[in-house]
């Protein structure tokens, strides 16, 4: 799974990093970053979907691959 985080659409609701800390921190006024790449190990993926879901201002995306 990868995901991108768009921080332009963050409204800093922090529902992320309650979900999966591991993979979205927080800056001081409580807007996510990532702390990896984006690439989302499988012991992991149904942490970031969550806070995906759970996220009001759709700022987490999906990617998903093309088959080729």
């Amino acid at each position: 799974m990868r995901i991108k985080l768009d921080r332009t659409l963050c409204d800093g609701f922090m529902r992320c990093a309650e979900h999966a800390p591991e993979i979205f921190s927080l800056d001081d006024w409580g807007y996510a970053s990532l702390t990896s790449d984006g690439t989302i190990e499988p012991a992991d993926e149904d942490k970031v979907r969550r806070a995906l879901l759970d996220c009001p201002a759709h700022a987490i995306i999906e990617l998903r691959s093309v088959p080729e």
